[in-house]
Order: structure tokens, then C-alpha cells, then sequence
């Protein structure tokens, strides 16, 4: 079967509105296509991101089990002065009371300037830093115990941070007195008060 000139001017405008239809659909399906992709990726954002809150939620959970786990013990390491600034006033108030208290024969003290301490570089301290401020004692002493006596108000102390014994010196008094009210020994300590610190409040030393 042959076309005409005749024939070919009838269809041409069905075949015109048959390839503008078509290219329509393409562009139809090839749009449609791309929405779906831009659904998908926006769908998997969502997921995301929903996935994200949930690890953050569970995260806070466990980070408040273990704020509230710690927190007393946290507080009481504040309240006696081991977390934050060093208490210089309040550990020579605590030596001016131990003397007092238990009758000796008075204490001299000095202090070197506050250092960071290198010993927990180890220990994964976190974002805390450990600090250290050596401490010299001189006293005279009636007997050994009197040394032992003062280590141990200090370590009970209320207000007093950990600290570390370096060595003690003792040397015998020469006198021909051997009363109570005459010191027989002379003791010199060197001690460690140790404090820690988060880095960003650490850097302002006394």
C-alpha cells in the first residue's frame, strides 16, 4: 500500500500530536524518575538524622546514669578541695589548727609555686589536668608519734586535697632536758598537695 501526498498531509498532524505526546511522556517519566531519586535521598536524610537523635538520646542517658552515679562522690572531691583552685589559706588555717589542737611546738612552712604534674598523662585523665604545689615543714617534735599525728589531721582535714609524702628528715635535739615541754626531734618533710583541674580553667596558676 502506497502513501499519496494527499495521504501523508492527513497524518501529519496526528503523527505531530503522537511525537509531541511522546516527548511529553519521556519528559513526564524522566522527571518522575528524578523526584523519586530526590525523595529517596531526602527520605534516607531523614533517617539520618533520626538515627543521629537516637544515638544522642541513648547517649544522654548514659551520661546522666553516670552524672548521677558520680556526682556525689564529685561534689565531695570539690567540697575538700582536690577539684579546682588550690586552697593555699586553707591548708595553712588546717597547720595553725593541727598545732593548735594537739599542743605542739609550732610548724614553719613554705610553698613553691603550683606545676602541672605529668604523673596522670597515663591515666587518660580526660579533659582534666592534675596539678602539684610542694610543700616544706619544719617542726620540732616531742617524740615520733607527733609526726604521725600531723600526717594524719591532715589527711582527715576537711577541706584538704590528696597529697603525697616525698620524705621526711628527723634529727635528734641535743639537750640535757627531757621534759613534755621540751622538744626532743626535729623534722623536716617535703610534701605534695595535689589538685586537678579542667584545662580551660587550669591555666590561671597562683
Amino acid at each position: 500500500m502506497k502513501f499519496t501526498a494527499h495521504d501523508w498531509r492527513k497524518l501529519q498532524l496526528p503523527l505531530i500530536t503522537f511525537g509531541v505526546a511522546l516527548i511529553i511522556a519521556t519528559l513526564l517519566y524522566a522527571s518522575t524518575d528524578t523526584r523519586k531519586l530526590k525523595v529517596q535521598q531526602l527520605l534516607q536524610t531523614q533517617q539520618n538524622a533520626l538515627n543521629q537523635a537516637r544515638q544522642r538520646y541513648q547517649t544522654s542517658g548514659t551520661e546522666k546514669d553516670a552524672i548521677v552515679k558520680y556526682l556525689p562522690a564529685y561534689q565531695q572531691l570539690i567540697k575538700r578541695g582536690f577539684v579546682g583552685e588550690e586552697q593555699r589559706v586553707r591548708w595553712i588555717s588546717d597547720l595553725r589548727d593541727i598545732n593548735m589542737r594537739y599542743k605542739l611546738f609550732g610548724i614553719s612552712y613554705d610553698i613553691d609555686a603550683q606545676q602541672d604534674d605529668k604523673t596522670m598523662q597515663t591515666l587518660n585523665p580526660g579533659n582534666f589536668k592534675l596539678h602539684r604545689s610542694v610543700m616544706r615543714l619544719s617542726f620540732a617534735m616531742l617524740h615520733e608519734y607527733d609526726l604521725l599525728t600531723l600526717l594524719q589531721a591532715l589527711k582527715n582535714g576537711e577541706g584538704s586535697p590528696p597529697f603525697i609524702l616525698r620524705d621526711c628528715v628527723i634529727t635528734r635535739i641535743t639537750s640535757g632536758k627531757h621534759t613534755k615541754f621540751v622538744p626532743n626531734l626535729n623534722t623536716i618533710c617535703e610534701l605534695d598537695w595535689l589538685t586537678i583541674t579542667e584545662p580551660q580553667n587550669g591555666g590561671n596558676k597562683p
